[in-house]
């Protein structure tokens, strides 16, 4: 998911500007003017060119991550693999994305902006190279783990480049919104061109479309650089074993949500064994950590209740967001629906996100930012609950209305979050950046993992209580049910003699249809629970923004003390 980056790359933007403006904010002492002199005011004519240049690098990015997990059916016969095999490409991938951005912080930091910029770009173009070298499923899978390590520092460069297009009075409102808006195209876009670039070539026509994209945004990095910050040693030892046991913590976590849907959570053996290297990882790193006077992540700090508060949010927005993003997707799939068939409703996807990140751009620059959220929810409950109407009859052109309010909403939900939390942590310090990192890679990658493994639990489960309740009712004593068996097995007639066999194939093939029915049952529940979701975060939401007005208004009204 390229989300994932986008509080680092704020933080590593604002530790530009924050020791002009927040001397606390940086880990050491800012540098003299000469060393860290203060940029001028960019030109009016190179702000699109930066804005050009991060949507490349959030496509580049993005497209490399989406068009995987968009074919994930399409490429089981380029492997010869079942659809749980191919899905070891998807948790490769994450294992290392979940938390590389945490090192890659401190990475940047210590050793410079702009030789993190040239190596991390120059490892994504060897990456989308060594794609085209894939011979069969266990290459792909190895690479695929690399790619993910390659690709986690280009959103970073992405947000880096839209925030230099803008002062620092509206980085963290229009720059950010702007910023977010990109990484919401990525996942469309793969789905709108893949079609396409399968006809033409399979597997090795997306990557090459990927390395396409990688080295024209290669020129890019020496063409137009961004502010340099101020360099700090900022690395110790013990904090490279703790970021190890917190990427074997998130890696494990990783793979575990990503595949036990597919496996079944009781059933293997290794799943388990996954979930427990997890839990050893994340106490040993809080045991590690707790005693430390500087610590790498601080615990008192991550779990206080403001934290808790914006966890719980973020947390929301992953839960509400994947009804398009995976029970959609899987949705389609299900009636028989390819990507070539689902085009135009991914470009009315394309198109809402757009403006629903536009929309809330001109949100953050007014008083109302705070509305945005209650809007999102009001917009991903509409879409939700017209989506949980739909039947076996039901195809793209029906959803565009519902899917075009749930995209819009999920284009305005995370930029008021982002700015308000990214904004009170730089008042505590940058070494507090790492921990805001913790909260919002869980939050959002790990999160997201999490979504789609309990939504696809429940679909699961859901059709089998459907699928119980149908059969019951078919019984071929029933005339209506006689006569359909009939029909279906006619088909087979002219080949078929004997007629037991013939009507045993009509029986398979109303099993069937009862099986895509009871899907379908059972993916309208999963619409309707986050349908359900999306209306309580916007109670919640709303009760406690009235008790916050309750208390401001009892401050106010309150006599001050006599001097």
């Amino acid at each position: 998911m390229s989300k994932d980056q986008a509080r680092e790359a704020v933080a590593n933007d604002n530790t530009d500007a924050a020791p002009r403006q927040e001397p606390e904010a940086v880990a050491q002492p800012a540098p003299p003017p000469a060393t860290a002199p203060t940029p001028a005011a960019m030109p009016r004519w190179k702000m699109p060119l930066y804005i050009a240049s991060s949507m490349l690098f959030f496509l580049t990015q993005g497209l490399g991550m989406n068009l995987v997990s968009a074919n994930i059916y399409q490429l089981q016969g380029s492997f010869s693999a079942t659809v749980a095999e191919v899905s070891w490409l998807s948790a490769a991938y994450m294992a290392p994305y979940a938390s590389f951005a945490i090192a890659l912080f401190k990475i940047r930091t210590q050793y410079g902006l702009r030789r993190f910029a040239e190596f991390s770009i120059i490892c994504f173009v060897l990456a989308s190279i060594l794609n085209l070298l894939v011979t069969d499923l266990h290459s792909a899978i190895a690479i695929r783990a690399i790619s993910g390590m390659a690709a986690a520092p280009l959103s970073t460069i992405g947000f880096l480049y839209m925030l230099e297009a803008f002062p620092p009075a509206k980085k963290l409102s229009l720059g950010l919104s702007l910023a977010l808006t990109n990484t919401l195209i990525s996942a469309p876009l793969a789905r709108i061109i893949s079609p396409a670039l399968l006809d033409f070539g399979g597997w090795n026509a997306l990557y090459s479309f990927e390395m396409g994209l990688a080295l024209i945004a290669l020129p890019v990095i020496y063409l137009l650089p961004v502010t340099v910050p101020p360099r700090a040693n900022v690395i110790q030892r013990t904090d490279i074993f703790s970021y190890l046991l917190l990427a074997t913590g998130f890696g494990c976590l990783a793979v575990f949500l990503t595949l036990g849907r597919l496996y079944w959570w009781f059933e293997t053996p290794w799943l388990g064994v996954l979930l427990a290297v997890t839990i050893g990882a994340m106490t040993l790193l809080f045991i590690v950590e707790a005693p430390r006077k500087n610590p790498m992540f601080d615990f008192r700090w991550l779990f206080s209740g403001p934290n808790m508060r914006m966890a719980g949010l973020l947390l929301l927005f992953r839960f509400v967001s994947s009804e398009q993003s995976t029970t959609a997707a899987s949705f389609y799939q299900q009636l028989g629906l390819l990507n070539d068939q689902t085009v135009s409703l991914y470009a009315v996807v394309l198109a809402a996100a757009i403006v629903g990140g536009l929309f809330c751009s001109l949100l953050m620059l007014t008083r109302y930012v705070e509305t945005a959220h209650a809007i999102a929810l009001v917009l991903i409950a509409a879409g939700a609950w017209l989506d949980s109407q739909s039947t076996s009859m039901t195809r793209p052109a029906d959803m565009y209305f519902s899917q075009a309010l749930v995209a819009a909403g999920a284009g305005m939900f995370l930029p008021p979050i982002m700015s308000k939390g990214f904004g009170a942590v730089l008042t505590k310090g940058a070494t507090y950046v790492v921990n805001f990192l913790v909260i919002f890679l869980f939050t959002q990658s790990i999160g997201a993992l999490f979504a789609s493994a309990v939504l696809g639990t429940f679909v699961t489960m859901r059709e089998k209580f459907h699928s119980n309740i149908l059969v019951e009712r078919i019984l071929l004593s029933d005339p209506v049910v006689a006569q359909r068996v009939s029909q279906l097995s006619g088909a087979y007639g002219k080949v078929i003699s004997d007629k037991s066999l013939l009507n045993a194939e009509g029986l398979s093939l109303l099993a069937q249809q009862v099986t895509r029915e009871a899907y379908i049952l059972a993916y309208n529940d999963a619409f309707f629970v986050i349908f359900l979701a999306s209306l309580t975060g916007l109670v919640i939401l709303l009760l406690h923004r009235a008790f916050d007005r309750l208390m401001t208004l009892r401050s106010a009204a309150a006599p001050q003390p006599a001097p």
